[in-house]
């Protein structure tokens, strides 16, 4: 027994040292409720009489399954990188069933029907983040190129998919596995919004929030309505966890009466973008005018997705609301114009978005323009870039060559890939998935989190159901004569692959995204190691 005991005390001594770190902070997380397990206890505990040796080992051990439980449920739940998944977040967040609260959405590039009441949870799909590391189990060796070659180089060689460019990548190691014009500059379609992602979670960060917000100027009592560019603010008595322009109002309005003021000339202040709001591709039902100040996207109904006609001018239309909203609460406005909230002016009230991460993964999750061409001006904003069409696309692909990613050839001129003159390469698009699937860069993983869900969600809800559902996770991309598909997929050795494939030229999209998927599904079915 003495022997055994010494050969063992050096792989416990080791043991303890490994897990101490993460014990402390779990205790001390589980702390709280431990106090008022033991407070709750305690009197039990003095009528009790003195226990017997076994006494002590039962309840020691039940005591332990105890706090093991109560520690599991503070520190959970955690993906493999030990951190909790912003989809997750979010579901909680709205108390919905489901892995991620996740509509579906429709642009001029995807088409998935969403249901007129709003987004809908999606079923969870199994982890594809569990290749990354973490995982208790032997990882398998990388997959062999020339078998991910002879496997779906054929099935990219169907003339159906015209010019070109495709790369897949192993996420874990960063080994190209294929490549096929990988660094060719194509028009991506939609594909776009993974690069405006992950440029904007760089810029901002996943916790970064959009604040839309009232100023009393002095003296005058004018009242300015100040847009922050929060693409997801809703005038919606049920804001889904979205920022509400009915709370900013009730918050103004109150304000208003403890300052006895009953009366205000309104205006609203739209000018932390510049330049001209309207996109290249001119009026568009897939997209409003770019404007700071957006309430419900500018859509003429109560659709949340889908094509609809636009106002014309959303940042009148939400001074417009908002007036209707005091009003209720007995505050007289003049009509509202526009103006811009001087620096002696007094903040009375303001709403937040939901945190960056939530707006990226429903961004790429609904493949939503308006959203992405707001996360682009953004990324200007924070880069102390102009906020305009042009200054937004330089801003993405500064940030994406700071992140060391190859930019070369690659041209943004918007943030939703609406734009055909949008340029980009397979090998861009891979190495962008796999830098967010990289535990140094935890920041961009809604880049991935967001994706569809092959089968479940977004773009993807209606593709893949004979065999690869929950296993591919894209971004889809179509405009006319374009067809793209970019995302990861897990093949049968468990492995992380990220892939983008690029298609112009073409003439029967039905046909291109058929040899897309079929080409996706085949990779979740190699076992090429």
């Amino acid at each position: 027994m003495t022997r055994v005991a010494g050969a063992v005390r050096p792989r416990l001594a080791r043991a303890a040292e490994a897990v101490r770190p993460r014990l402390a902070r779990v205790v001390t997380a589980a702390k709280p409720r431990v106090a008022r397990l033991s407070r709750a206890v305690s009197p039990q505990a003095a009528r009790t009489r003195k226990p017997k040796t076994w006494q002590y080992t039962a309840g020691a051990a039940t005591a332990g399954l105890a706090l093991a439980a109560g520690v599991v449920t503070v520190a959970g739940p955690w993906d493999s990188t030990g951190q909790r998944t912003a989809e997750r977040d979010r579901a909680v967040a709205l108390e919905v069933t489901g892995g991620a609260d996740h509509g579906r959405d429709t642009d001029t590039s995807d088409s998935a029907d969403a249901a007129a009441g709003g987004p809908r949870p999606a079923p969870s799909a199994a982890s594809v983040l569990t290749g990354l590391g973490g995982g208790t189990g032997a990882v398998n060796a990388a997959p062999n190129g020339k078998a991910v070659a002879d496997l779906v180089g054929p099935l990219l060689a169907d003339p159906v998919l015209g010019a070109k460019s495709a790369a897949i990548v192993d996420v874990a190691s960063g080994k190209r596995l294929y490549g096929d014009g990988a660094g060719q500059a194509l028009t991506p379609a939609s594909t776009t919004k993974i690069a405006t992602a992950a440029a904007a979670l760089a810029a901002l960060g996943p916790d970064h929030r959009l604040i839309t917000r009232t100023a009393l100027e002095p003296d005058t009592n004018e009242l300015v309505l100040v847009g922050g560019g929060d693409p997801t603010l809703t005038a919606r008595k049920d804001t889904e966890g979205w920022a509400g322009l009915r709370e900013l109002a009730d918050r103004t309005a109150e304000a208003l009466a403890e300052r006895g003021v009953r009366e205000v000339t309104l205006s609203y202040d739209k000018t932390l973008y510049a330049g001209p709001e309207l996109h290249p591709i001119g009026k568009n039902p897939n997209l409003a005018a770019v404007s700071a100040l957006t309430v419900d996207e500018a859509r003429t109904n109560d659709s949340t997705s889908g094509p609809v006609k636009r106002k014309e001018d959303p940042a009148k239309d939400a001074a417009a609301q908002f007036a209707d909203l005091l009003a209720d609460h007995g505050i007289k406005t003049t009509a509202p114009g526009p103006s811009k909230a001087t620096n002696r002016a007094e903040s009375l009230a303001q709403v937040s978005s939901p945190p960056l991460s939530a707006l990226v993964e429903r961004m790429l999750t609904n493949s939503d323009n308006d959203i992405a061409e707001h996360l682009a001006r953004q990324t200007a904003v924070a880069s102390g870039a102009r906020a305009d069409f042009d200054g937004a696309g330089e801003a993405i692909k500064a940030r994406l060559k700071k992140l060391g990613l190859p930019v070369s050839g690659v041209t943004f001129k918007d943030g939703s890939g609406l734009n055909r003159e949008d340029k980009l390469t397979a090998d861009l698009l891979t190495a962008l998935l796999a830098k967010a699937a990289d535990p140094a860069h935890p920041e961009l993983r809604a880049t991935l989190t967001g994706l569809p869900v092959a089968g479940f969600t977004g773009t993807l809800s209606t593709r893949y159901t004979d065999g690869a559902a929950g296993i591919v996770r894209a971004k889809t991309g179509t405009l006319t004569g374009v067809n793209a598909l970019a995302g990861t997929v897990v093949d049968q050795d468990g492995r992380l692959l990220a892939f983008a494939f690029l298609s112009t030229s073409t003439a029967d999209p039905g046909s291109v995204q058929s040899a897309l998927d079929r080409t996706a599904t085949a990779l979740a079915a190699c076992g090429c190691g």
